[in-house]
């Protein structure tokens, strides 16, 4: 009887704990921010947001929430917990994908009709710095040791390093057509790019700003004009990476020591981009077409549930 009590008890704590599990999904086309319950596998709630939000991230400390509503040209504030609209960012014309630096005091914003990145003092909510790049940047990150900005040109193929203390460009690296994301590993020494017309990841040494490892996805199944990498992320500790392969409707999971495939995912319809759970024990995708989000279980590499959430889910943040 006490051992069950114990097990109830420790079981009431983790669900509690769990349940405190929030996930954000920026709806494309329903103007719109889905609430998502993962545990309880169910949507909360949409809330409206602007016009056409694609980007999101959650700040630090987890208090607030910022998102790109690009037909809007700004970068929305809201609580994180009220969702309640707290002000604007200066973001340029049609902002979609940004990045936060490790502090939060600090946002970046690609802008592709200007081929320019924006930096912005969060506080003042001012724009800092105007820094010309190559032709459409999109993909954006910050690395973790707050040393680089990265932005990678979707026209111009290249990736652009540039100083965070000058906020200027410091190397170019040349990379596949149509870089579309670009992630850093947690000990900041590598950056992760995907190509989207290649079908390629390419692994970066941040030291050298080189290339050290290429690789070319293949699914078993489906035709190569399909498989079109966009997000990545890398775990914490460096053990594995996800790519989400967008029309191919499946994640590649990689070990990021050997830099090899280990398995592909089957997840719902041209899947965009991807987020860790805090504890990084699942991972959330977005699949813009099925209009669902699915859910990752890491410890067993295998897909769970999904999560009807509305039209054209885009981007994907979670709170703790």
């Amino acid at each position: 009887m006490k051992k069950n009590g114990i097990s109830l008890f420790l079981s009431l704590v983790l669900a509690g704990t769990v349940q405190a599990e929030t996930v954000f999904v920026t709806l494309e086309k329903d103007n719109a921010l889905a609430v998502v319950d993962p545990i309880e596998g169910k949507l909360i709630k949409t809330v409206p947001v602007g016009q056409r939000p694609r980007g999101i991230a959650i700040s630090p400390d987890n208090k607030f929430l910022y998102i790109a509503t690009s037909d809007d040209n700004a970068i929305k504030i809201f609580d994180a917990e009220t969702l309640k609209e707290l002000g604007k960012l200066p973001s340029g014309d049609d902002p979609e994908t940004f990045a936060l630096n490790p502090a939060g005091d600090r946002l970046y914003v690609s802008n592709e009709d200007d081929s320019m990145v924006t930096a912005i003092d969060i506080a003042k909510k001012k724009a800092i710095k105007q820094i010309k790049v190559g032709v459409e940047p999109e993909g954006i990150t910050v690395s973790p040791d707050n040393r680089w900005l990265v932005s990678a040109s979707e026209t111009t193929n290249m990736v652009h390093w540039i100083d965070t203390k000058t906020n200027a460009i410091v190397e170019n690296t040349l990379v596949d057509p149509r870089p579309r994301a670009v992630s850093f590993t947690a000990d900041s020494q590598q950056a992760w790019v995907t190509s989207e017309m290649a079908g390629t990841l390419m692994i970066l040494d941040a030291k050298t700003k080189q290339i050290i490892k290429t690789i070319k996805f293949e699914v078993s199944g489906v035709t190569a004009d399909k498989i079109q990498p966009v997000g990545v992320v890398i775990d914490k500790d460096r053990a594995r990476g996800y790519v989400a392969l967008g029309p191919a409707n499946r994640v590649a999971v990689i070990n990021a020591q050997t830099f090899e495939v280990e398995k592909v995912l089957l997840v719902g319809q041209r899947v965009w981009n991807l987020a860790f759970s805090p504890d990084q024990k699942r991972l959330y995708t977005t699949n813009g077409v099925s209009n669902d989000i699915s859910i990752i279980d890491l410890e067993n590499q295998t897909v769970t549930k999904s999560i009807g959430v509305g039209n054209y889910p885009w981007g994907v943040a979670v709170k703790p």
